[in-house]
């Protein structure tokens, strides 16, 4: 007998962190993986989205300059019924919840609703924001204390009602969250009750993050500094002797990337070696995959094809999902991989062959320059007349490989193994940012992810590409983005990832 009674849904409520996705929780993390629906935060950032399922719904609940676009009550009932229908609800902060992020007040109140809720703890800003700008908050001939108080508040009152006298006689390191627009009134009082107008101060802005900028001074002339400079929310400010020892730790800001934020286009399951190549240069990447590769339409051609390899004297790869859905079908048509023995293996670069030797099949050839005009002239110097070849490949891609290979005199049969459409959910924050101006640097590693980008982003969004540097992986894709009327800038030597992010590298190397 089947159990009918509905599933009991759940709130959790998960740290995300104060910007860098790095930052996330393994715990957090797992959630996101089981989530079917995510309510997170401004400050959140959208590339820990890769890691939901692609179905999950998402819901924009955060605040921007002390405005809420909802209001807590809301968010609260959001929570609440979203968990009865059922549903596992995530609830992703900025920070951790339970520090100033109002996850006591959710949690409450998920509760009284007689639901089961967990928590996650995250980075909290104090924490992450001070490491990433190279202040320890502690040292043992300094600090000893810390002290974390909210520069703001929630009702907008005239003053912040903080016991001043107790918080300026203290002798450890003062942090202040959310205390921007609030600046000039904490050292006025700091001083007012005998904190000393020379002790050293730290106001770092977008702290984790590429747009990370930290300025130092004291007490009595960072109220200057931060008027000249325009600082803004979001920022930490440390008050305390340790600021003095940023200048001999500090390691985000030497990075050589450090304070370029790249786009990533290709599709999440293939983006996380560019992500971890990225980061460990300084960058702050984004996630915007343009594509998401599912099966073709039909499987008839492939499966006829898998019925008669023996029959084929080379099968060619021009990309690893080619060989992933090949791979995948010859499972699930009961097929033999023995039946390729004899058969020789082309691949058109070096990720390609790599996917196939992950299946345990031996790579024949793999050309000098990894486009299909390379593996061409590789295949020139064998004899291909009379032989028969398979390529199975995207549903829509370039026709010179086979076109050129039947003026050879070969017969090739070309067969879909999968094909590329739109993501089911995209960066909601790449807009924003680009109409913003800060987004450095646009990244391609294939033609179709130059016209899925400009298809996504809509001709409103155009204009704000002429402040950006687009990198292209190789020639066919650079020449694609031209077409379409994008200058590009980059493209490495060799066509890969790797070599892409190093030409990115270099390319701000020679600027500086």
């Amino acid at each position: 007998m089947t159990d009918s009674s509905p599933k009991q849904g759940r709130v959790i409520l998960v740290g995300a962190g104060p910007g860098d996705e790095g930052l996330l929780t393994l715990r957090g993390k797992e959630w996101l993986e089981r989530a079917d629906v995510i309510v997170y935060d401004h400050l959140v950032n959208w590339n820990m989205m890769r890691f939901a399922d692609p179905n999950a719904e998402t819901i924009y609940a955060g605040k921007k300059a002390g405005h809420a676009s909802i209001p807590q009550d809301e968010i609260n009932e959001i929570l609440i019924s979203k968990a009865r229908q059922g549903k596992i609800v995530v609830r992703l902060k900025g920070g951790d919840p339970f520090i100033f992020g109002r996850g006591g007040e959710e949690a409450i109140a998920v509760k009284k609703a007689g639901l089961p809720i967990s928590v996650v703890p995250g980075v909290t800003s104090p924490v992450g924001v001070a490491a990433y700008a190279g202040i320890p908050l502690t040292h043992r001939d300094i600090s000893s204390t810390v002290t974390i108080i909210t520069g703001s508040n929630e009702k907008n009152q005239e003053d912040i009602h903080i016991d001043w006298e107790k918080i300026a006689s203290r002798s450890g390191t003062l942090v202040f969250l959310m205390g921007a627009r609030k600046l000039p009134k904490i050292c006025e009082k700091l001083i007012h009750f005998g904190k000393a107008p020379d002790t050293p101060i730290a106001v770092t802005q977008w702290g984790t993050t590429a747009r990370q900028k930290t300025w130092t001074g004291t007490l009595k002339t960072i109220v200057d500094i931060a008027m000249k400079e325009n600082i803004a929310p979001p920022a930490l400010t440390i008050i305390g002797e340790v600021v003095n020892m940023k200048p001999l730790i500090e390691w985000v800001e030497t990075l050589p990337l450090f304070g370029k934020t790249v786009v990533i286009t290709r599709q999440e399951s293939q983006a996380d070696s560019m992500i971890h190549l990225l980061q460990d240069k300084g960058a702050e990447p984004v996630s915007f995959p343009v594509i998401q590769t599912v099966p073709p339409p039909d499987w008839a051609s492939l499966d006829q094809a898998l019925t008669r390899l023996s029959k084929y004297h080379g099968l060619i790869f021009t990309s690893a999902n080619g060989v992933h859905f090949f791979m995948r079908r010859l499972k699930e048509t009961g097929q033999d991989i023995r039946e390729l023995k004899g058969v020789r293996v082309y691949a058109i670069g070096p990720k390609t062959g790599k996917a196939i030797l992950e299946f345990g099949m031996q790579v024949d050839c793999v050309p000098e320059n990894f486009v299909a005009e390379s593996l061409i002239e590789s295949l020139g110097g064998e004899s291909v007349q009379g032989k028969r070849f398979l390529i199975p490949r995207a549903l829509k891609a370039r026709e010179i490989l086979p076109d050129r290979l039947r003026e050879m005199g070969a017969q090739v049969d070309v067969v879909p193994a999968y094909q590329t459409i739109h993501p089911t959910r995209t960066n909601e924050d790449l807009a924003r940012r680009l109409q913003d101006g800060v987004i450095d640097v646009v990244t391609f590693t294939s033609s179709s992810t130059v016209t899925h980008f400009l298809e996504l982003t809509g001709p409103e969004l155009r204009p704000h590409l002429d402040r950006v540097t687009f990198a292209c992986i190789g020639p066919i894709t650079a020449d694609t983005a031209r077409e379409n009327g994008l200058k590009v800038t980059i493209v490495p030597e060799e066509y890969t990832v790797d070599a892409l992010v190093t030409a990115i590298e270099d390319h701000y190397s020679d600027k500086a």
